[in-house]
């Protein structure tokens, strides 16, 4: 298994945008192959952080994702509308293979 976090630096008045994207986005997310879970997490510590949890089948079914069409077309940034410029300004990726794992009921 192949955990990805991806942490977004996003101003408070960005905030409501970047969480509607990734709402439509977890749709998106149960029709990947090989994608187990999809999170978008609020910090509730920093309100300028936010975070994007991805659970994979395996590090390869992550860098399928990343090499496919579906990707390429989520983040693009064709349309230079409001809408359509970043709601991050910055991020941070940290991605981990599982070791242990413990699932309760």
């Amino acid at each position: 298994m192949y955990i990805v976090m991806n942490e977004l630096n996003v101003t408070p008045e960005k905030k409501k945008m970047l969480q509607e994207r990734f709402g439509k986005a977890s749709d998106n997310m149960a029709k990947v192959d090989g994608c187990l879970e999809f999170m978008f997490l609020s910090n509730q510590d920093d309100e300028k952080k936010e975070v994007v949890f991805t659970k994979w089948a395996s590090k390869q079914d992550y860098e399928n994702w990343l090499a496919s069409e579906s990707f390429a077309k989520a983040h693009k940034n064709a349309d230079k509308s409001t809408d359509q410029k970043p709601a991050a300004s910055a991020n941070e990726l940290h991605a981990y293979e599982v070791i242990h794992h413990y699932k309760g009921e």
